[in-house]
């Protein structure tokens, strides 16, 4: 199957007509899918079937997807004719998340843009959830000959309630994409609207366990835009953990709006700790390349602590080379600090730059 990039006229037109529907069936193969009728909140739809499930189950539904959520499936590639294959994902198995082969993929649509919805999958094994699972819509999902239950037309907000609610359940978990935590906090941040939002930031309270606050911060940064850009500013200025501002530093690092930049740079300044200054002069580097120079010089020359200078000169090395050398250049030759020249010689020595390697054959001959 493959998912053409092509934008033609009547393809357009026909997309406009048929445009896929938030509540639209998830398109499973090898499955014994049946609808459900509902009646009643998602909750309880769905605590119905976990409590009469004897055997491994999945449930899935669908609801509108966050602007900019993406192509969310496995084994997608392009090829040399521009094509993009959309194979999709075999939902049991070792890891839950092979690809199906290309030349069994069934023909979908032609997609010109990224879905509007995303499917929201949960496996239910012993009678409880042990696994959530997240896809766009155009991805074709193999359930291993298992049933599936769907759940047509389930609304945002009941969604986001009731995954937050095993969240919360098993918040302790050890962080990572793959516990029921992680899960659970991803699938929130795929929904579109305000209330998955304001979940993301309850997560980051103070009184929740560190794994899920850090599982937060980084879909605040990854996907929330400007208002998970607010989240993370209050969050890397008045934390009292350095861990999560040190967390929310990296989050912001890729974050996409355009003020991340500035909320590094004061971090980077004004942070209580040398570890998060350090942490964020090189993300700085990372993402803002000469934007970030004048803050890591500032670092290097008059920040207190010289883990962070050193930090700094390592940021230097990171940035391009015509911005990152003549920096290093300088502070090996004028800074006073002898610990903080020989890091900015090292660090020239690894760029194998002509110009770095010519300074310091110049120091050796001297």
């Amino acid at each position: 199957m493959k998912c053409a990039r092509t934008a033609g006229l009547f393809l357009g037109l026909a997309l406009l007509l048929s445009g896929s529907l938030w509540g639209e069936q998830p398109h499973f193969v090898n499955a014994r899918l049946q609808t459900v009728s509902m009646a009643g909140s998602l909750a309880s739809q769905l605590e119905s079937i976990i409590a009469k499930q004897n055997e491994p189950a999945w449930i899935a539904y669908s609801v509108p997807a966050i602007d900019g959520s993406g192509h969310m499936c496995c084994g997608e590639y392009e090829d040399s004719m521009g094509w993009t294959s959309c194979s999709g994902c075999r939902l049991e198995g070792k890891q839950g998340s092979a690809a199906i082969d290309r030349e069994g993929a069934q023909p979908r649509e032609v997609k010109l843009e990224s879905p509007r919805s995303v499917n929201i999958l949960i496996r239910v094994a012993e009678r409880r959830v042990d696994r959530i699972r997240v896809f766009s819509s155009d991805c074709d999902l193999d359930a291993g000959g298992l049933s599936v239950y769907f759940v047509p037309h389930a609304a945002s907000e009941e969604s986001i309630k009731l995954l937050s609610k095993w969240v919360l359940e098993n918040g302790d978990e050890a962080a990572g994409h793959r516990s029921l935590t992680g899960q659970g906090v991803m699938a929130i941040a795929m929904h579109a609207g305000v209330a998955a939002e304001q979940a993301l930031d309850g997560f980051t309270a103070s009184s929740q366990p560190e794994s899920l606050r850090r599982q937060a911060v980084f879909w605040l940064g990854s996907v929330r835009g400007q208002a998970g850009f607010e989240v993370l500013k209050r969050l890397v200025t008045n934390d009292p953990s350095e861990k999560i501002r040190e967390h929310a530093v990296f989050a912001l690092s890729i974050s996409k709006v355009p003020q991340a930049v500035e909320a590094m740079i004061r971090t980077a300044h004004d942070d209580p700790s040398a570890h998060v200054r350090g942490q964020a002069l090189f993300w700085l580097a990372q993402k803002a390349g000469r934007k970030s120079v004048g803050a890591i010089s500032d670092a290097i020359q008059n920040d207190p602590a010289t883990a962070v200078k050193r930090r700094a000169v390592f940021a230097l090395s990171r940035l391009p080379k015509d911005e990152g050398i003549p920096k290093l250049i300088e502070v090996a030759q004028t800074n006073r600090n002898a610990a903080v020249r020989k890091q900015a010689i090292f660090w020239l020595g690894q760029s194998k730059d002509p110009r770095a390697l010519n300074f310091i054959e110049q120091l050796l001959l001297h």
